[in-house]
């Protein structure tokens, strides 16, 4: 339990290009994991955790990595270690992707978190990325640290950061420093806690000098603790009440309260600094160990008994019976490595344990800590480790259990972002076809978002995944990961069908041959599903049963819903799968001797297709949220040309220094080919991000198009 009372679960989540792995690479340096600091971009050996080629290539995060650093505490000249931090405080750190294509990486890392560093860039403030990823440590809970990197950038303004975290995110942020210096003379940070300067000397910023506030900024100082208190003082009623009463909380007393905060996940304390320039990354990592919560504090897990469905809490106790989820996985040279969160109980190397998804048993080999793909062996985890296990055979998201009494049980699930473009790829001979599998079995058991699949009309391969990046990623990789010489045919999007109007439907399935026959009656109605569903799930369907009186038989209730469910799959305008739709099975009738399940499910699959094309079916397209930050002068054939695309401006602003970030939303289909046309009308200047907004209808011109170029697909293709 104390050292479970010791250890912090993290991520680093941030939009694109904001200083995540630069801060991560800090961090390891400060507390003796690497001896040299290496850059991102540009000679050396390329950020520790950045491990793959791919990655020092392209200067961008591809795979969360993950590692195990001890914090020992500020040391340096002035300084004495931090009241009420453990001087050993392990933390468990996994930096995560920042380019959108790669989402399910956060996903997959907030779902096993306690705790997280939101990075925003001090100029930039607010990106679309840095949206999303709030969006999802919110799905999961996840208390979280503000960082405002990036200090020593023109145009840096932390207030403009904070206001943004206020205004765009809604978050109850609150500065904990004020910086000494701006832009080029940015020099250190004011603790608004205890008054301190700190100073960042040597080559690398790892001795840390601490003094008093400087004359200069004692006025500003003030004003900004007293607005600081106000806010944090408010977790506390003893507190809150004592400081209306005029009598200022102590230091201890405001970390109480600001821990309390983190906690409820009701305040963002937001710290500063710039990593590459080595400077604010020791004070926020003190905060780490401070404010987030150890296993032991954080919100208890819970697992669903899939037997009844109920929710079972899982107590972070190394004595209870073990459960843990694999989260990740990769292929090695020496078989798959895959990464677990334990959440109770204790797991020793030798111990077999139980995979409640495949029903088989598996014994546990050698077990690693991670330091990126480094590793070092350990003997012995416990409830609260994120460590690695080599040579265990299971999918992302596996549940595993010691006890023979839990194997009914798994571990809640995560929430997996929808594939919105797909492209055909092909080998020319057996051999490379062969390699081409292999790699591709490895890349869909690592990523949920990325599928692979054979078109049943065409037999060509297909994948499909997030984005044009994401897509290109996988070949590149299979290229060189697999020496298959892939070719690649053009994308193509994934519409999607739904249907506008409400449609009733009665249908009798009657066939009569030799002995008993076939009958099944269904009646009912199909609806559209409310348009605020339309963003969370892929094929959306909800069947609702109104049987009164027995008119169809319980037994046959199943049949029936997934004799709906089939026609989900070929919407009948192209043949897309159809979403949004949902059925009211309200009477119908059965026979003693001729009704069967296949009978209903035949009735149901033609009452649906009847009803489908009675309900107003149209064709639905994705439309991507795209954001290009661009120089000034470019920026009205910047909007020139998305507006040419079909897409609709949802606004711009401009940061500090002088460019333009403008924000649309544009079909996807529009997309093709983007980045290439944005460089050659900017000058290569310009960058942008896109990721997946909503479905929305077609226009009728475009709409019949894609039916026309369907038919003639499917028409060749038989």
């Amino acid at each position: 339990m104390k050292l479970m009372a010791k250890t912090r679960n993290i991520g680093i989540s941030a939009h694109i290009d904001s200083g995540k792995t630069t801060l991560t690479e800090r961090i390891l340096f400060y507390c003796d994991m690497i001896h040299k600091i290496e850059d991102v971009r540009g000679g050396g050996d390329g950020a520790k955790m950045d491990h793959m080629e791919l990655e020092k290539e392209k200067g961008i995060t591809i795979t969360s990595a993950a590692t195990t650093v001890h914090w020992k505490g500020i040391s340096g000249k002035g300084t004495t270690f931090a009241e009420g931090i453990d001087k050993d405080t392990r933390i468990n750190i996994i930096d995560t992707p920042g380019h959108v294509d790669f989402t399910v990486e956060v996903e997959r890392s907030l779902r096993v978190l306690d705790g997280a560093i939101l990075v925003l860039c001090s100029v930039s403030g607010v990106q679309s990325q840095s949206i999303t990823v709030d969006r999802q440590m919110k799905r999961y809970n996840v208390p979280r640290l503000s960082f405002l990197n990036k200090m020593d950038r023109m145009g840096a303004n932390p207030f403009k950061g904070r206001d943004a975290l206020i205004e765009k995110l809604g978050h109850n942020a609150v500065l904990m420093q004020l910086p000494i210096g701006a832009e080029d003379e940015f020099r250190g940070v004011v603790d608004l806690i205890t008054k301190q300067a700190y100073y960042f000397d040597g080559d690398n910023g790892e001795n840390v000098r601490m003094e008093e506030c400087p004359a200069e900024l004692v006025d500003q100082m003030e004003e900004l603790r007293s607005e600081m208190i106000d806010k944090v003082a408010e977790f506390d009623d003893e507190i809150m009440e004592a400081y209306l009463e005029g009598n200022e909380p102590t230091e201890e007393q405001l970390h109480k309260c600001v821990k309390a905060g983190v906690n409820s996940l009701q305040l963002t304390p937001v710290f500063m600094g710039s990593a590459f320039k080595n400077k604010g990354v020791q004070p926020l990592m003190e905060a780490v160990a401070r404010y987030l919560p150890s296993p032991l504090e954080c919100a208890k897990p819970t697992a669903i008994n899939d037997d009844n469905g109920e929710k079972i809490a899982l107590e972070p106790d190394p004595e209870k019976p073990l459960v843990f989820m694999a989260f990740k996985i990769t292929d090695e040279q020496f078989g798959q490595l895959t990464y677990i969160r334990i959440y109770q109980g204790r797991l020793n190397k030798g111990d077999t344990v139980y995979n409640t998804r495949t029903k088989k048993k598996v014994r546990i080999g050698r077990m690693v800590r991670m330091n990126s793909n480094d590793r070092d062996n350990i003997d012995e985890a416990h409830a609260g480790d994120i460590i690695a296990i080599v040579g265990m055979e299971c999918a992302s998201g596996d549940t595993f259990v010691g006890d023979d009494n839990l194997t009914n049980i798994s571990c809640e699930g995560m929430h997996v972002p929808i594939p919105v473009i797909e492209l055909s790829i092909a080998c020319k001979d057996k051999n490379e076809q062969a390699k081409m599998s292999k790699g591709l079995s490895r890349f869909q058991r690592e990523d949920p978002t990325f599928h692979v699949y054979t078109d049943e009309e065409s037999g060509e391969t297909r994948i499909a995944g997030m984005g044009e990046l994401h897509l290109e990623i996988y070949v590149e990789r299979l290229k060189r990961e697999y020496g298959a010489n892939v070719e690649v045919g053009a994308p193509q999007v994934n519409y999607r069908e739904t249907i506008r109007s409400e449609a009733n439907f009665d249908y009798t399935h009657k066939k009569q041959t030799g002995g008993s026959g076939q009958f099944g009656q269904v009646v009912g109605a199909l609806k559209p599903l409310a348009d605020e569903s339309k963003d969370t799930e892929d094929q959306i369907f909800k069947f609702h049963n109104e049987i009164k009186g027995g008119s169809i038989p319980t037994e046959f209730i199943g049949a029936c819903e997934k004799g709906f469910q089939d026609v989900m799959d070929k919407g009948p305008l192209a043949a897309f799968p159809l979403i949004n739709c949902e059925v009211f099975l309200r009477d119908g009738k059965s026979h003693d001797v001729d009704s069967s399940d296949m009978a209903f499910r035949i009735a149901a699959r033609q009452a649906m297709r009847q009803a489908v094309k009675a309900a107003q079916p149209v064709l639905l397209e994705p439309i991507m949220k795209v954001e290009v930050t661009t120089p000034d002068e470019y920026q009205g054939s910047v909007i020139g040309d998305l507006s040419s695309r079909r897409g609709m401006i949802q606004g711009s602003e401009t940061d500090p220094n002088g460019e333009v970030i403008i924000n649309a939303h544009v079909p996807l289909a529009e997309m093709f080919g983007y980045s290439s046309d944005l460089r050659s009308m900017s000058a290569g200047k310009a960058t942008y991000t896109m990721e997946f907004a909503k479905y929305q209808d077609c226009p009728s011109n475009i709409q019949a198009d894609v039916i026309k170029a369907r038919q003639e697909k499917l028409a060749n293709e038989d």
